[in-house]
């Protein structure tokens, strides 16, 4: 984008941008090779899944309708109660539990999973203070208005309380267009609040954490919180005319996801937060969440060059990556 903060100079910008077509074509034989694999996989992974899901679902089916009749006539409420309660819930939950490592420096077996070494041990308290109050201010203040706003807009389309709990198939369809939908939306309104009249003004306030900690990631000004927090996350379950259930699954999912993405410990057996961590390091890299815009554009070239991009993978031992691929001496990324 035209202007972006720490944006490489003229003659790299044209270069990138003759690469438009390329990424499109890339674009369109990940996509298809993608689909092809999906539908090969389609039905010999999920004949064992949907046995599963249908094992559990009279369970959950009964449990939902006792609910309904608890709510009868106050849907609304159960809507606004269940897509703002349960995401909090998993949010804080997460986030309480890596404050409290983020504040004592203890545990050292979660510790030594650090991914900036020297960074945040422990946490600065008086930054910390500081910021919480906006992680709130974003939650009660933006994120619940929206909420209950988005109940009529859901209505507009059909009933996010009916009585019939979606199927697994369509639960998996509805979780493959939310992703797509929120890289999207999220890489290009996250680029756009890196041009430096926005960068300035917005998003500098969330830039402020160069080494991030979980509990930062709803720490941004209202309107970042607004375009690139919650609007990606909601577009796709108003196109798809989503049940309450597949909501509070979805927004639980993402608030865990982008908690993780900045947590600063790049743990076993969980998702890698490296690629994020290291956009908060650089400032110009890494714009999306799953890296394939990234990978189209070529904004996150600096990152497969480095030291994180080794790093960038799903550890499944317990030796931390900081001690098995060590920086080089010299290293200055």
């Amino acid at each position: 984008m035209k202007g972006e903060v720490g944006s490489p100079p003229h003659n790299e910008k044209l270069k990138q941008e003759g690469h438009i077509w390329g990424s499109m074509k890339r674009t369109a034989f990940i996509l298809g090779s993608g689909l092809l694999l999906f539908v090969a996989l389609w039905n010999s992974v999920t004949w064992h899944l949907q046995r599963f899901w249908g094992a559990s679902g009279h369970f959950w089916q009964a449990q939902w309708e006792r609910l309904l009749l608890t709510f009868e006539g106050k849907e609304w409420f159960l809507f606004t109660l269940g897509a703002t309660t349960v995401p909090a819930l998993f949010f804080w939950v997460f986030s309480g539990l890596l404050l409290i490592v983020d504040t004592t420096g203890k545990p050292s077996c979660i510790t030594r999973y650090r991914i900036q070494l020297g960074k945040n041990e422990p946490v600065d308290p008086v930054k910390l203070r500081q910021a919480i109050p906006t992680v709130l201010a974003n939650q009660f203040m933006i994120s619940f208005p929206m909420v209950v706003f988005f109940y009529p807009c859901l209505k507009w389309w059909g009933e996010p309380c009916r009585r019939e709990l979606p199927t697994f198939h369509w639960f998996l369809l509805e979780l493959a267009v939310f992703t797509l939908l929120e890289e999207v939306l999220f890489y290009y309104s996250h680029r756009l609040l890196h041009h430096p009249k926005l960068y300035k003004k917005i998003h500098k306030k969330h830039h402020e954490w160069t080494a991030p900690i979980g509990v930062i990631a709803l720490y941004c000004h209202p309107v970042e919180h607004v375009v690139s927090n919650m609007l990606p996350l909601m577009v796709g379950p108003f196109i798809m005319g989503s049940h309450l259930s597949s909501i509070i699954v979805w927004l639980s999912l993402a608030l865990f996801i982008t908690t993780l993405s900045h947590c600063g410990y790049h743990l076993p057996f969980l998702p890698s937060p490296e690629f994020h961590d290291y956009h908060h390091l650089k400032f110009n890299q890494c714009y999306g969440v799953l890296g394939v815009l990234d990978h189209l554009h070529r904004t996150d070239a600096m990152f497969k060059r480095s030291k994180a991009y080794e790093r960038h993978v799903f550890l499944l031992n317990l030796t931390p990556l900081t001690e098995s691929i060590p920086d080089s001496p010299k290293n200055t990324e």
